[in-house]
């Protein structure tokens, strides 16, 4: 447990917290934070502190069995001490902020928090375009089936998901707004927007209320690595101000 408190602490630290970058592209300055290789877990809604979390999570995996868009795993024996708790990896699957949030409702321990009953209360990390030079709406190229193929072969057991992947496939043929768009926070505008730099081009700029919940890593088209991406167990002010 001390050597994730210590590597969220070297994160913070070393990464979001005080290095930044600028990534020119085409004339236009996208900041990003520097990103070590210590990036905590990213953890499902309403999870306590990351030492909280392990002392009182009972892996009973009833949060994974619960949740309807199959976003949540179980770590395998190469994690540690987080052997057994849940976890997402956003780019295979993201968290579509369910109404009630079923897998807190689940969880029997409260390591996850039952006081969290809305989206706009998660706090599970910040998204951040990392690789702007991935970013097809920076590129000025639209969406092609080619973009999305892989991500189409995520799960579709339910109504839900198959509603995922059928807005997604919409953007075939289209310039690339996904992230934006299909970010599935209440007031999204207030999480993610498409803006112009000064030369004109659309960017996704992350804002104050977005939770981390990864579906614009997730969903973006950019090849393996995502154009944007989360950082988990930060807060928008670690990584922007």
């Amino acid at each position: 447990m001390q050597n994730n408190q210590n590597g969220r602490r070297d994160f913070v630290k070393i990464g979001a917290g005080a290095i930044f970058f600028g990534a020119l592209l085409g004339g236009g300055t996208y900041l990003a934070p520097k990103l070590n290789a210590q990036t905590p877990l990213l953890r499902p809604p309403g999870a306590l502190d990351e030492k909280e979390f392990l002392s009182t999570c009972i892996k009973c995996g009833q949060c994974v069995q619960v949740c309807p868009y199959h976003s949540l795993s179980l770590l395998d024996m190469g994690s540690g001490n987080s052997i057994g708790t849940p976890h997402l990896d956003a780019r295979n699957r993201a968290c579509y902020l369910c109404d009630l949030f079923p897998c807190i409702l689940a969880c029997p321990s409260g390591s996850l928090n039952h006081d969290i009953t809305e989206a706009h209360q998660v706090e599970m990390g910040i998204a951040v375009l990392k690789n702007p030079n991935k970013c097809l709406a920076l590129m000025g190229k639209n969406v092609e089936y080619d973009d999305i193929k892989d991500i189409l072969k995520h799960s579709n057991k339910n109504e839900r998901e198959q509603k995922v992947l059928d807005d997604l496939e919409s953007y075939v043929g289209k310039p690339c707004t996904i992230c934006a768009d299909l970010c599935p926070y209440p007031t999204k505008e207030n999480a993610i927007a498409m803006v112009q730099d000064g030369t004109g081009k659309w960017y996704p700029e992350v804002r104050n209320e977005c939770v981390g919940c990864g579906v614009c890593e997730e969903l973006c088209p950019a090849k393996d690595e995502a154009a944007i991406v989360i950082i988990p167990r930060v807060k928008y002010k670690e990584i922007y101000s």
